[in-house]
């Protein structure tokens, strides 16, 4: 436990050395999408205090933040915690990514300009590299990136907000839900697709590619519960939840 706590990294975070709301914000979203904290998992305000070395206030802003992102619960005079969404909820968030993201992505055929191509093309070749490697962390990162490039350069600013929005939603459903013993959730070639098809000018195709490949997403889900016991002292103050959320 000890060793644990030592790991917490204080330096060069956006506090000039100390931990902030920001920077719990980022260790317990990349902690949940990492599959370190599963649904349901307590949050108490006292021991994040103490796993981080900050007031309850800090603590209660991060968790503020987490919650405006879908990433935990709050109720009044109840501990939060990590967001466990029903099975109902999780397909309508599928069902809703689809709808946006397949309309984002046939407005965009044909469309994007030669520089994000060239990125979007980067981050497909980074991904399948990263996958590779058995480096999922960098291969969720990549994953994310690719369609946050897709919603960053949506003609419809309203539909671009949405799917930033749900790309997290979905992102955090499949790190809570993704089968045991999946190592991975890549799906070889449905990225590569998808670039070809806007590259290509194919509004239809590239809409397929989307509904394709979160169908296939949501097929890697196990939606039972899980009963795990939690240590946050080891998980949050480890160094392997510190960094950059992914994408």
């Amino acid at each position: 436990m000890s060793n644990a706590w030592q790991e917490v990294v204080l330096a060069g975070t956006r506090t000039g050395g100390r931990i902030g709301d920001r920077d719990i914000v980022d260790k317990v979203r990349r902690a949940v999408l990492m599959q370190r904290l599963p649904p349901g998992t307590k949050l108490p305000e006292v021991t994040l205090g103490d796993v981080f070395g900050v007031s309850r206030s800090v603590v209660r802003k991060a968790l503020t933040r987490l919650a405006s992102e879908h990433v935990v619960d709050q109720r009044p005079n109840q501990v939060a915690r990590v967001r466990a969404p029903s099975i109902a909820e999780t397909r309508e968030t599928f069902h809703a990514r689809r709808l946006v993201e397949g309309e984002v992505a046939s407005l965009l055929a044909g469309q994007l300009a030669a520089d994000a191509l060239t990125a979007l093309g980067a981050e497909v070749e980074g991904e399948a590299r990263a996958h590779a490697r058995s480096d999922e962390p960098a291969r969720i990162e990549h994953s994310l990136a690719i369609h946050h490039l897709l919603a960053e350069h949506s003609p419809n600013r309203v539909l671009g907000a949405m799917l930033t929005d749900l790309v997290l939603r979905t992102s955090i459903v499949i790190a809570l839900y993704k089968r045991r013993g999946l190592a991975s959730c890549y799906l070889e070639g449905d990225h590569t697709a998808l670039l070809a098809a806007l590259e290509g000018g194919e509004p239809e195709a590239a809409r397929r590619c989307i509904h394709d490949h979160l169908h296939g997403l949501e097929a890697l889900l196990d939606l039972r519960s899980r009963e795990t016991p939690i240590d946050l002292m080891a998980i949050l103050g480890s160094s392997d939840a510190a960094g950059q959320t992914p994408g």
